[in-house]
């Protein structure tokens, strides 16, 4: 065997002999991720998922093994996947109510890197962060961003550190979970579970422009303030609207939220002839009044509870107002329309009975 043939055997054998020292084995370190009883649990929630998104799923790092000019990397993961051994571990280490709220973790990193350090020994670093979101009627909301992370040192070949330093890492951010979420819970919208709503009818009495409807104080000709130059051949006419106060709290992890609505008419803008001052025409025109009143109890069916969403109740309440607008816009014409503007008393005495028995049955009107 020539000298040069010799050199590239021996080379070739040294380079098998180190292993590529400074470059990743093939064969993987394993982990076993201990569960342990955590000293902080809770009942305000549970963790309902663990969804990986980290960019290396296959492996959470290298590990150095060996010393010195023998030392190699090896990648490193837990006994059975990450996300299986993560979900193992919290579902025997950390409280489970499923009546609790359902908590998302997102993984977004969890990895630990090792570097060789002098004296034989290893360095290592770790990291971890998540997103955590709460599931709600069918949508995650995010709650917050998690980061955190440590850092270790060991001496050679002693693997000892690692386990509990990763385990610790990942008991933290449950903890961090824990205070922050019975922290927010009685006060953050985003974790409520309930909604409950209280109905107020206006009826401040005040001598304004303004007249809110009132079973007890019905329309009286001193309310009208506009004149008598009417259009058309009207003998009254009023101005009714339909306003309301919404105001929403957070306590204890219920939305409460507080309608207060106003059926009104404008006095100055509500005229009547001198000549025409009737019990008739009076009627008429509070049947006007009346009609505001039941569009406001008929938008408080549509509000109630059961017909919320904890996600969308704002706009819902929203909506149900412009629809209670437009049913006073299309009732109101429909009265004229059938009575004539009561001209028609038949068709007016029909209207009277109609609004009178749904008033009753609403038990505004005794």
């Amino acid at each position: 065997m020539s000298n040069r043939l010799s050199i590239l055997v021996m080379s070739l054998f040294l380079l098998l002999m180190m292993g590529g020292a400074g470059q990743p084995a093939s064969k993987q370190e394993t982990l076993v991720l201990k569960s342990e009883q955590l000293p902080f649990q809770t009942n305000e929630f549970y963790i309902a998922d663990v969804i990986d998104e980290r960019q290396s799923p296959n492996a959470m790092g290298v590990l150095v093994t060996g010393l010195n000019s023998m030392a190699v990397t090896k990648p490193v993961d837990f006994q059975g996947g990450s996300v299986t051994a993560i979900k193992k571990y919290i579902k025997e280490s950390f409280s489970h109510n499923p009546k609790g709220r359902p908590i998302i973790m997102r993984l977004k990193d969890y990895q630990v890197t090792e570097k060789q350090a002098s004296g034989g020994r290893s360095e290592g670093q770790i990291q971890i962060s998540a997103a955590f979101e709460v599931q709600r009627e069918g949508k995650r909301l995010h709650l917050f961003d998690y980061k955190s992370g440590a850092r270790y040192a060991r001496p050679g070949n002693n693997l000892s550190v690692v386990e509990p330093t990763l385990r610790k890492t990942l008991s933290e951010s449950l903890r961090y979970l824990t205070i922050w979420v019975e922290k927010e819970a009685p006060y953050n919208e985003k974790l409520t579970r309930e909604i409950k709503v209280y109905f107020e009818d206006y009826k401040v009495h005040q001598d304004d422009d303004t007249l809110f409807y009132d079973p007890a104080r019905p329309l009286n000709w001193s309310d009208f303030q506009g004149g008598s130059r009417i259009s058309g051949s009207f003998a009254a006419s009023v101005f009714p609207g339909l306003s309301n106060d919404i105001q929403s709290t957070v306590q204890n992890g219920v939305i409460h939220i507080r309608v207060s609505t106003k059926p009104y008419i404008l006095r100055n803008l509500s005229k009547v002839l001198p000549t025409s001052k009737n019990e008739y025409t009076l009627n008429h025109e509070q049947r006007h009044f009346d009609i505001v009143k039941l569009v406001a109890e008929h938008y408080k069916q549509r509000i109630r509870p059961e017909k919320l969403t904890l996600e969308d109740y704002e706009s819902i309440i929203k909506y149900q107002y412009l629809e209670a607008l437009w049913e006073m816009d299309r009732l109101q014409k429909q009265y004229d329309g059938e009575t004539r503007h009561g001209m028609n008393s038949a068709a007016q005495e029909t209207w009277n009975k109609k609004l009178d028995d749904e008033l009753r049955a609403l038990k505004i009107k005794p």
